[in-house]
């Protein structure tokens, strides 16, 4: 089509004003008509220019004449790719606008509502489609006629409506199955003088991905204060994909390494039966312990535990905590699992929380600009479950978070806490592990090859 909307004609016998009529046939091993095939990339489009389907049937010859389309995986009719043939592809918000594409090409109200009728039951659920439209070009005074109709999910399901005079609405439907896989990528890189967020992307890390590398190591690694450039880290990643090879849905981390010059981990997304995702390292030892190295992500520590000359009140005086640097909104999270035991404001410390856990473990979190829905006094809270947002409340100099452990009632300093390890998986949830274990490193080998 150009872009006025007329048909562009690329029939030489047309241009000396013959008759119309259809091309010869063939003979069956027969070199076609050179421009055949450019016609047919010009108004095809998507990805797949002259198949509507990218394999032949087992009991075709593995090798078809150029320009033919070959038939639908799942049994679709198939149409001769002629220059006077062209599929459009178009995303639709909702399968219920196929009426509106389907009377823009040239069909009447009635067959198009009666075509989405009959595709509605195979395309459940709300989202966006893909509809591909097969279309013989009109010539003269004759419309042009819809050959075929293509709709699916993202994921591939849908249907494939096809021409048939038998029929009753003179459409067939074929329905289309769920087709997806699942494609693994690997990223590996150094850290710069900049931060993790920068060296990621700078490997090439999908960003969506990097807070999750960061939460991996929340129990191992102080990433302000640890890491130094040059350290070294790996990122393994999911992506499901359709049978177009389209992205369906956002990446997963499965896997993540890091290594710096005093210690090096390596640890595995895994799901043990009827319990939630977590991280475990390579022998089924899950990270998790009973606190946190760190209470918010991306934070720069401005202030450590011990003695210094305090910023307000300009004399010495002990530094009962750690002084987190983020700005204001900034979210925090439980350290450990516990119960709240006060959350409220203080002259000093502005809006705080303070939650007492086992062991004799006592947490305190200062100068929040406001609390988590649910954060009162009594209540439970887990490991991880924010708690609040950062803020410059009380006796504060900027946005920061003030952040306190305490054992037995003494005030200790936070990064020299070592917490015993996590619990270790057994019986069939280590089997099923060391199964997903050996297949990402299986995956993770191929790419280094």
């Amino acid at each position: 089509m150009t872009t006025d909307g007329n048909t562009l004609d690329f029939d030489p016998r047309r241009w000396a004003g013959a008759a119309d009529a259809p091309p010869p046939a063939a003979p069956r091993n027969a070199m076609r008509w050179p421009l055949l095939a450019g016609a047919a990339s010009l108004f095809v489009a998507g990805p797949v220019a002259s198949l509507l389907d990218r394999q032949p049937p087992a009991s075709q010859p593995p090798a078809s004449p150029p320009g033919a389309i070959q038939p639908a995986k799942r049994g679709a009719a198939p149409i001769a790719m002629r220059p006077d043939v062209v599929e459009r592809t178009t995303t639709l918000p909702a399968a219920t606008d196929l009426v509106a594409l389907l009377e823009a090409q040239g069909l009447s109200p009635d067959q198009a509502t009666a075509a989405q009728a009959l595709a509605l039951p195979h395309l459940g659920g709300g989202g966006a489609i893909t509809a591909v439209v097969s279309l013989r070009l009109g010539s003269g005074d004759a419309p042009d006629q819809v050959l075929r109709i293509r709709a699916a999910r993202a994921d591939s399901s849908g249907v494939v409506l096809v021409r048939d005079a038998a029929a009753a609405q003179g459409w067939r439907a074929e329905p289309l199955s769920r087709s997806v896989a699942a494609v693994l990528t690997v990223a590996r890189g150094e850290m710069n003088d900049d931060s993790l967020y920068s060296s990621a992307v700078a490997a090439g890390v999908d960003e969506s991905l990097i807070p999750d590398f960061a939460q991996a190591f929340v129990y191992d690694f102080d990433f302000q204060r640890e890491i130094r450039a040059g350290d070294v880290f790996e990122m393994a990643a999911e992506q499901t994909v359709n049978a177009d090879g389209q992205p369906v849905g956002a990446p997963t981390l499965v896997y993540a390494a890091f290594t710096t010059a005093d210690k090096s981990r390596a640890l595995y997304r895994f799901t043990p039966p009827g319990a939630q995702h977590g991280w475990y390292d390579g022998n089924g030892r899950s990270i998790v312990r009973s606190l946190m190295r760190t209470p918010v992500e991306g934070a720069r520590v401005s202030s450590t535990f011990g003695w210094r000359v305090h910023p307000v009140l300009g004399f010495r005086k002990l530094h009962n905590g750690i002084d987190f640097a983020v700005p204001s909104g900034t979210p925090v999270y439980a350290a450990g699992a516990g119960v709240v035991e006060a959350a409220r404001f203080s002259a000093t410390a502005g809006n705080m929380v303070i939650l007492r856990h086992d062991k004799g473990y006592l947490t305190k979190y200062f100068h929040f600009t406001s609390f988590a829905p649910g954060v009162t006094t009594g209540a439970k809270v887990v490991q991880g479950q924010q708690i609040g947002l950062s803020g410059t409340t009380g006796r504060s100099t900027g946005p920061h978070l003030h952040y306190e452990l305490h054992l037995n009632g003494e005030a200790i300093d936070p990064a020299s806490v070592k917490t015993e390890d996590g619990v270790a998986l057994a019986g069939a949830a280590l089997d099923a592990f060391h199964h997903e274990r050996d297949r990402i490193d299986v995956a993770r080998a191929a790419h280094a090859r």
